[in-house]
């Protein structure tokens, strides 16, 4: 595979018609080597436009999917983000990219591990990895800029939304198969947060938060 070309067909035939035309976010990920991130038994797959199962039920999203996600957060370099589902570290190295630092939390200590060899190989050393899963209760409060969830929720805890500083926002997405929503929330003066959709997407659950209560007749 000429992985230059396949990384220029996936800007140009993927991401750019998924609406993502920022110009900094299409230079990062044309940069990026995404088959370092990529388990080697799907190398093959590394630019296709599909999930990539990582272990653990598990997956890597479609690069249309992180690409649209790093424009919508629209980060500045001296911003501290906060990444929720590390995986094999890929859309963190985007968002390291993008910062001046990433503190990403993921739950299954050997992608964990894998995503510290991964990054290193892409030569990404702003980024702090830790083991926790669902919402992170040692982190102190208003800290981060921006928060990003790489995978879905079936509601935004209000617990993340101290993490951030004032006017910070958070980006998730949200809900319950078949509809599922990309939504930003800002945080508001008095700590609650405003949120607005921006669009819809089907993304494999974030393990450890927690799901809708059914009633049950």
């Amino acid at each position: 595979m000429n992985t230059e070309i396949a990384r220029f067909n996936m800007v140009e035939q993927q991401i750019r018609t998924w609406q993502v035309l920022d110009k900094n976010v299409l230079a990062r990920l044309s940069r990026l080597e995404r088959q370092w991130f990529v388990p080697s038994a799907f190398h093959a797959l590394a630019y296709s436009d599909t999930e990539i199962p990582i272990g653990h039920g598990e997956h890597m999203l479609p690069p249309r999917v992180d690409a649209r996600l790093l424009q919508d957060l629209g980060l500045q370099a001296h911003e501290q983000v906060l990444e929720i589902g590390t995986g094999t570290g890929y859309l963190t190295a985007l968002l390291a990219l993008s910062c001046a630092h990433v503190t990403s939390l993921e739950c299954h200590a050997d992608l964990l591990a894998q995503a510290q060899k991964n990054l290193q190989q892409a030569d990404i050393h702003n980024v702090r990895l830790l083991h926790n899963q669902g919402v992170p209760r040692a982190l102190p409060p208003s800290t981060f800029d921006a928060i990003v969830l790489g995978g879905s929720v079936a509601t935004v805890p209000d617990e993340l939304l101290t993490l951030l500083k004032p006017s910070g926002r958070l980006l998730a997405v949200v809900g319950e198969e078949p509809i599922m929503q990309t939504t930003l929330v800002k945080r508001q003066a008095d700590g609650t947060g405003h949120s607005r959709v921006l669009w819809d997407v089907v993304t494999p659950r974030l393990h450890g938060f927690a799901e809708n209560t059914a009633f049950q007749f």
